[in-house]
């Protein structure tokens, strides 16, 4: 069997072999190279810039996704917190009194004062944390309030300032996130009104 040898080259100067019926070729052939060519640097970073435009699109949205999401979880922890703090406050200021004993001593915009046959319970804001001492000095109920606002009615509906006089007190409490993140804070207001059950 015969087998034949054929030598090409192109201008570059590369060889082609070729073996029979079988081909050998350089990796650098002409035709390989004629396609590496067209490869150029402007195209480079072109497709670099390209991909850096997409990797800082990327990063700025998980960023803006990352501070919605720090700013709900401080939202709901704070609105937790207020209606937990409300809702033990409404408590002890409806079951007040009692025992002969008037249900207010102290009747404040930011302090008030609820007698019980067991003792006295006050509730007052200081330097926005909102406390109840109930004779073992004033524990922290909640952190991070902005306002407590406390409105007093007679039997009429009408405000009144006389401890005697209260039939109702309105509760306002307004908050906001202790540790809010870099996208703010947003505040939460609560407000309910709580009749004396033993007046």
């Amino acid at each position: 069997m015969l087998v034949s040898l054929h030598r090409t080259e192109c201008a570059s100067g590369h060889v082609t072999r070729a073996f029979g019926l079988s081909e050998t070729l350089d990796i650098d052939e002409c035709r390989d190279r004629h396609h590496a060519d067209r490869v150029n640097l402007a195209e480079i970073l072109t497709a670099l810039a390209m991909l850096g435009l997409v990797l800082s699109g990327t990063v700025a949205v998980f960023a803006q996704g990352q501070r919605a999401y720090t700013r709900g979880v401080a939202r709901v922890e704070s609105q937790q917190s207020a209606r937990f703090a409300l809702a033990r406050m409404a408590r002890e200021i409806r079951q007040a009194g009692g025992g002969g004993v008037p249900p207010i001593a102290v009747a404040e915009t930011e302090r008030i004062v609820l007698q019980r046959a067991e003792g006295t319970i006050t509730w007052q804001l200081s330097a926005g944390v909102l406390r109840r001492n109930a004779g073992a000095g004033a524990q922290p109920i909640i952190h991070g309030v902005r306002a407590l606002v406390l409105g007093y009615r007679d039997a009429a509906g009408h405000s009144t300032s006389i401890p005697a006089d209260v039939r109702a007190v309105v509760v306002t409490l307004t908050t906001q996130p202790e540790h809010p993140g870099p996208g703010g804070a947003t505040a939460i207001k609560l407000t309910t009104e709580v009749r004396l059950r033993n007046r």
